[in-house]
C-alpha cells in the first residue's frame, strides 16, 4: 500500500478508537466521501447494524441534484440522514468524520444533520 492509504487507515483508526471510548452507547453518524458522492450511515456498534443510511446516490435525492460531488449534495443527505435516523428512533450520535477533515462536504453534512435534529 501507499505512505498515504497506510496515514490515512491509522487516522480513521486513532479517531475511530476515541469514538467508542467517549460514545456511551450512542450510535455513530459515519460518513464517507468518494470523488463523485457523499455517504452518510447512523451504525449501532454494539448490535453492528445500520440504523439509518443515506446517499447523494438516493432516487429522491439525485433528481434535486446537479452533482453528488458538492457541499449542496452534502446539505441534502445530512438533512435526509437525519429525518431516517429521528423515524428510527435515534436523537443522539456521535460523529465519525474518518480519516477526512471537518470541513467542506463532511463540514456542511455535520451541520446539516444537526438542523435536521440530531444531537452531537
Amino acid at each position: 500500500m501507499s505512505d498515504s492509504k497506510i496515514l490515512q487507515e491509522r487516522r480513521r483508526d486513532r479517531l475511530r478508537f476515541q469514538l467508542r471510548r467517549k460514545a456511551g452507547g450512542r450510535p455513530r453518524l459515519s460518513v464517507f466521501r468518494s470523488g463523485k458522492h457523499i455517504y452518510a450511515q447512523v451504525i449501532d456498534d454494539s448490535q453492528g447494524r445500520t440504523l439509518a443510511a443515506a446517499s447523494s446516490l438516493d432516487g429522491t435525492l439525485r433528481a434535486e441534484l446537479k452533482t453528488g460531488a458538492d457541499k449542496s449534495a452534502a446539505s441534502a443527505v445530512g438533512k435526509l440522514v437525519a429525518e431516517r435516523a429521528l423515524a428510527a428512533g435515534v436523537t443522539q450520535v456521535v460523529f465519525d468524520r474518518g480519516a477526512y477533515l471537518y470541513h467542506g462536504r463532511v463540514k456542511a453534512l455535520a451541520e446539516a444533520a444537526r438542523e435536521g435534529g440530531l444531537d452531537f
